[in-house]
C-alpha cells in the first residue's frame, strides 16, 4: 500500500457536485492498493498514520498525532499512486489492484483507521470520479509505502 498523507486545515471530497466528505483540522489520506497488499499492510499503515506526530504542540514543534489532537480524517482510494513511470510517458497501472481485490482492502483499511482513532473516518467513494479540495497546513505532506518501511 502507498499513502500520501497531508496535514490539512480543511479538506473535502465532492462527487457529481455533491459534497460527500468534509473536515477541518486533520489528515487527508490518499491510498493506493496493489495486488500484493495484505492485512498486515493495512494494520501497520493505519497505526502509523494515526500516530504520526505531525501536528504542533504548545511550543510549535511537530510532536502531536491526529489521534492526540482529536483531528478528523478523510481516506480516498487512489489507484494512480501505484503508477509506474519507468518507461515512456504514459503511466502503467499494472501494479494497482483490481477493484474486486482493492475494495475489500480499502474498506478494511477505513475500519482499521476508525478503530485506531476511536471515531468515524470520512471517505470518498471507491472508483468514483472525485474532486478533492484541501488546504495543506504547513505544508506537511508525507509519502509512506508499506513495502519500504523506513
Amino acid at each position: 500500500m502507498k499513502a500520501v498523507i497531508q496535514r490539512v486545515s480543511q479538506a473535502s471530497v465532492t462527487i457529481q457536485e455533491q459534497v460527500v466528505a468534509q473536515i477541518q483540522t486533520g489528515l487527508l489520506v490518499l491510498i493506493g492498493i496493489e495486488e500484493a497488499d495484505a492485512q498486515e499492510d493495512l494494520h501497520w499503515l493505519s497505526s502509523k498514520i494515526a500516530n504520526l506526530r505531525i501536528f504542533s504542540d504548545a511550543n510549535g514543534v511537530m510532536n502531536v498525532s491526529v489521534k492526540e489532537r482529536d483531528g478528523d480524517v478523510i481516506v480516498v482510494s487512489q489507484f494512480t499512486l501505484q503508477a509506474s513511470t519507468k518507461k515512456g510517458n504514459r503511466p502503467s497501472y499494472i501494479k494497482a489492484a483490481r477493484p474486486e481485490i482493492a475494495l475489500p482492502i480499502y474498506e478494511s483499511f477505513v475500519q482499521q483507521m476508525e478503530s485506531e482513532l476511536g471515531k468515524k473516518v470520512q471517505t470518498g467513494q471507491f472508483g468514483a470520479d472525485m474532486k478533492v479540495a484541501l488546504v495543506n497546513d504547513g505544508p506537511v505532506t508525507l509519502i509512506i509505502d508499506t513495502k519500504n518501511k523506513e
